[in-house]
């Protein structure tokens, strides 16, 4: 295959996807619901979310924009063997697609919290181009005969990675987290955006913003007045234990916190917050700020702002990434045709 099927193709299974959300056949809900059943956080909203995400990226100008910046020769495919994620819905799909579209072959492993989306849209993508058929393997085994690794998991797992793997070509992804830096400024529809941020797959994507960075003397009413948007949320049987044992927790080691009975917020300097919980940090000028963050960038996967800080993205965007936004800043696609 060349560049240009392999576009066409990836353009034909956005138009699938955007099919998905309008009108659904019994086959597909199938799909989804077994989907939701393998995995409680995968609520059939944040399903469709992931799906009309992927169908509004795969256009052929966006993949078009993004492969126009890569000096490209086709050359004899190399297998890439990728270990992926579970926490939200399709997480694998961007190295998926990488792996594809710069003329590879996927040998993926999924992950047990997320094993029946991706394969389903490879059968999709296989019959709009059968010639992918040869180039998509998944597997439940040992991963053997590959050229290299790229693999997303948590600090833990991640040394793991390294050492069976450290000898190959490899992308090796830890834990990350989001974070916003607020100036007090931001309008009523910012916050609002940010509670997306926030409250979208449940918090539980890297880009999901787990920890806010706030002037001394913040003032937090209008910020709980946005999160109320989201106040459904509190329905979701998962959800609400999580609210309800980490509220037990800190109130039985008796940490301060603020409640609006359904998030947490917890001042603390980490950013891993658990479920339900987001932490708080005060700054005493943006310059400071600026400098913990990038002292601090290998923590970091995003920053939500609009107060100037390297790289930042506008409130409400960060589970809508560009093609080229890299999990990590690594150059997933530049690692794969340096391969080459």
């Amino acid at each position: 295959m060349q560049l240009k099927q392999r576009i066409n193709a990836f353009t034909q299974l956005g138009k699938f996807l955007l099919e998905i959300n309008n009108e659904k056949d019994t086959e597909i809900n199938l799909v989804l619901k077994r989907a939701e059943n393998e995995n409680g956080w995968f609520t059939q909203e944040n399903i469709n979310f992931a799906l009309n995400s992927w169908s509004k990226a795969l256009t052929e100008t966006n993949l078009q924009h993004w492969f126009s910046s890569y000096s490209f020769a086709e050359s004899q495919p190399k297998t890439i063997a990728v270990i992926m994620a579970g926490n939200i819905p399709l997480v694998g799909f961007h190295d998926f697609l990488s792996v594809l579209i710069s003329g590879n072959k996927i040998l993926a492993k999924l992950s047990s919290n997320d094993k029946t989306l991706l394969p389903f849209l490879a059968s999709q993508l296989i019959k709009i181009e059968p010639e992918f058929k040869n180039y998509i393997e998944f597997t439940e085994g040992k991963l053997e005969n590959f050229d290299a690794v790229i693999a997303t998991g948590s600090n833990n797992t991640a040394r793991y990675f390294e050492y069976y793997f450290g000898k190959y070509p490899n992308i090796i992804r830890k834990n990350r987290n989001s974070v916003a830096v607020l100036t007090g400024n931001e309008t009523k529809e910012e916050l609002k955006n940010l509670a997306d941020d926030i409250f979208r797959y449940f918090g539980l994507g890297c880009r999901n913003v787990s920890k806010l960075y706030i002037p001394e003397k913040y003032d937090f009413e209008p910020f709980f007045k946005a999160m109320f948007h989201w106040k459904e949320i509190i329905h979701n049987h998962k959800y609400i234990n999580n609210y309800d044992y980490n509220k037990a927790v800190y109130l039985m080691d008796s940490f301060p916190l603020l409640d609006n009975e359904f998030m947490l917020l917890k001042e603390d300097n980490g950013f891993s917050s658990p479920i339900s919980v987001v932490f708080h940090e005060s700054y005493t000028s943006l310059e400071a700020i600026k400098q913990e963050i990038e002292h601090k960038s290998g923590n970091i996967q995003c920053v939500v702002s609009k107060a100037g800080i390297a790289e930042e993205i506008p409130f409400g965007k960060a589970q809508n990434p560009q093609l080229w936004d890299y999990a990590d800043g690594v150059d997933t696609v530049d690692f794969l045709l340096k391969l080459k």
